[in-house]
């Protein structure tokens, strides 16, 4: 696997230019991408969406984990449509297959990290430690690449007509994480970035061409990680050191994957006739927070700083659609919506709120 030496010095320079941090204001907020050159991607046709991450994709797989007492999915499992996903209602990769009729195979585990050798959680209800993208993901879905059931591929995934999507570092930059220096000795997020091409340099070898790279959200957003004055809940010694700091870790992670995207593909020269997409979840989900009428449909006031699942809301599906956030750190099933249909769009080679390659 290519490892880039770029990023090392680059990570030097943005570390520099965020160790001051100003008080939060309305200018914080960034301006939504450029729009993509769409002759970049030229996805023809969406035939599958195979996608990996954490909980804010998993469907259905920590779910069987649980239910098994720790074991994984049998090889040719192709996980079932679920109401009760981190949103509290259905995820946003269902909603992209409901809108387009792709298929949908989902290899992303709630909890998951890139890589447990660089962050290590513990689930008690497995007695291991959560799966992760590497270790699990990846493999789980590669076993299923090379199975076939009555000499017919479980999968359906053409070259050209894949999209292969990564949505990771929620949970490695979080607490019992980078956050709280709880990481693998000596590593920094130059090693969990490095982890998230390595996963993309496997996907390539096994014939992968079209690559959507979303983002870090803007976590200091979400009530668990927000502070005091953004209706923060999180239970840190220092909640406003706390929440500045995550702010500097997912913006300087989401630079160096602006930066280092372009250079492995057009200079290193890492993944020729492969297509990515860089999709901006980081503004996407910021401008549903400043913006929510243009997002949030419910029939409950307009909500972006409180949440759906507090223990005892009896909140109606229809309020529900007024809030950005399910519970302290997972958007709701109606944020899950916009980014589903954001993701179509992405797709198509049309998105605003993407960056192609």
């Amino acid at each position: 696997m290519v490892t880039s030496h770029l990023v090392n010095p680059l990570l030097a320079l943005l570390v520099g230019a965020a160790s001051a941090i100003p008080a939060p204001t309305p200018q914080e907020f960034p301006a939504p991408p450029l729009a993509g050159d769409d002759g970049s991607w030229n996805l023809a046709k969406f035939t599958s969406l195979v996608a990996f991450g954490d909980s804010y994709t998993d469907e259905s797989r920590l779910a069987y984990f649980i239910a098994t007492g720790g074991q994984a999915p049998p090889v040719g499992w192709i996980g079932p449509e679920s109401n009760s996903t981190s949103t509290g209602g259905r995820i946003w990769p269902r909603y992209v297959a409901d809108y387009t009729g792709a298929n949908l195979y989902d290899y992303a585990v709630s909890g998951a990290v890139c890589s447990n050798k660089q962050v290590d959680r513990y689930l008690q209800q497995i007695n291991a430690s959560f799966p992760d993208v590497e270790g699990y993901e990846i493999p789980a879905f590669l076993a299923d690449k090379a199975y076939s059931a009555n000499g017919t591929s479980v999968l359906t995934i053409p070259d050209a007509e894949t999209v292969y999507s990564m949505w990771i570092g929620t949970n490695d930059l979080g607490g019992n994480a980078f956050l709280t220096e709880s990481q693998a000795p000596g590593l920094t997020i130059v090693d969990y970035i490095n982890c998230v091409y390595n996963q993309f340099d496997t996907l390539y070898e096994n014939g992968a061409r079209y690559f959507v790279l979303m983002n870090l959200a803007p976590l200091q957003l979400a009530p668990v990680y927000a502070t005091a004055e953004r209706g923060g809940v999180g239970q840190y010694q220092n909640v406003t050191e706390t929440s500045y700091r995550m702010k500097e870790q997912v913006n300087l992670a989401n630079d160096v994957y602006k930066y280092q995207t372009p250079y492995e593909l057009l200079i290193a020269k890492r993944y020729p006739d492969a297509h990515f997409a860089i999709f901006d979840m980081y503004s996407l989900l910021t401008d549903i927070y400043i913006n929510p009428a243009d997002y949030l449909n419910g029939t409950a006031p307009l909500n972006v700083e409180g949440y759906i699942n507090t223990g005892n809301s009896t909140l109606s599906l229809t309020d529900r659609d007024s809030y950005m956030w399910y519970d302290a750190l997972h958007p709701s099933e109606q944020t899950d919506r916009v980014i589903a249909a954001n993701f179509v769009e992405v797709v198509k080679g049309t998105s605003k709120w993407a960056t192609y390659w």
